[in-house]
């Protein structure tokens, strides 16, 4: 038998290489965009196959279940399942690996996906409204993986020595971020913005983007981090300072 004695050491805090904070907006029609005016397209991993998953289940519904023809049919739906989760994970991977890398400071919203993609269908005495529309926007919330990809961020910005920052969702994409007035008018579409108050018009997602790092910025300033699990009252490195200027 062999006893193996563990050992306690001290890791030194990475230090930041890039020096740039961000903000990044996550959506639907534009899976991130970022407060440079960049953006990440989405993959909709689960829109792709839906269809091919959707033929296989219903032959899986006209097999006598456990029978050998029931199996190889379960069989297929698992592993279309499996390839829809491996090329999401790996999009995700791929990106947060890209924006840790890039950024000292990574601000985003702190959105509660499960409450956000909960069933409307209600019941018998108080039924849903409009529950065929919300449940194809839950498919696309939970397709575009916003959780794994709050998670993956996380401890890859702790990784690099960056600071994730996740700050209050709400008016996010309705705040004038030129004047500050805040209006559910100012959104004219799902993509467009326009101040009724200034007339300052960008694409709503990034007016979202800027927002969110305005207040990723406010928070450090009054040394609060929310949902980060790291404290912004330990003293700053170098580079995180000035990647906060």
């Amino acid at each position: 038998m062999v006893c193996l004695d563990s050992t306690q050491r001290e890791v030194e805090q990475s230090l930041p290489k890039a020096t740039s904070a961000v903000g990044i907006d996550v959506g639907i029609a534009r899976f991130a965009t970022m407060s440079d005016g960049s953006f990440l397209s989405p993959l909709n991993s689960f829109k792709k196959h839906q269809q091919r998953l959707a033929r296989y289940q219903r032959r899986m519904r006209h097999k006598v279940k456990f029978s050998h023809n029931w199996k190889k049919g379960k069989a297929k739906v698992q592993r279309i399942h499996a390839k829809i989760a491996n090329a999401r994970k790996d999009y995700l991977h791929k990106a947060t690996t890209t924006i840790s890398q890039n950024h000292a400071l990574v601000c985003i919203e702190d959105l509660q996906v499960r409450k956000m993609s909960r069933s409307t269908k209600g019941n018998r005495v108080q039924p849903g409204k409009m529950v065929r529309q919300k449940s194809g926007l839950n498919r696309s919330i939970l397709d575009q993986g916003w959780g794994e990809f709050r998670r993956q961020l996380d401890y890859k910005m702790t990784w690099t020595g960056g600071v994730l920052v996740a700050v209050p969702p709400h008016n996010t994409s309705r705040t004038c971020p030129r004047c500050a007035h805040v209006s559910k008018h100012n959104r004219i579409t799902q993509a467009r913005f326009v101040c009724m108050s200034c007339k300052y018009e960008n694409n709503a997602d990034l007016v979202g983007a800027i927002n969110i790092l305005e207040r990723g910025h406010r928070l450090l300033a009054c040394g609060e981090l929310a949902q980060s699990g790291r404290s912004v009252k330990q003293e700053p490195t170098e580079a995180t300072q000035t990647a906060f200027v």
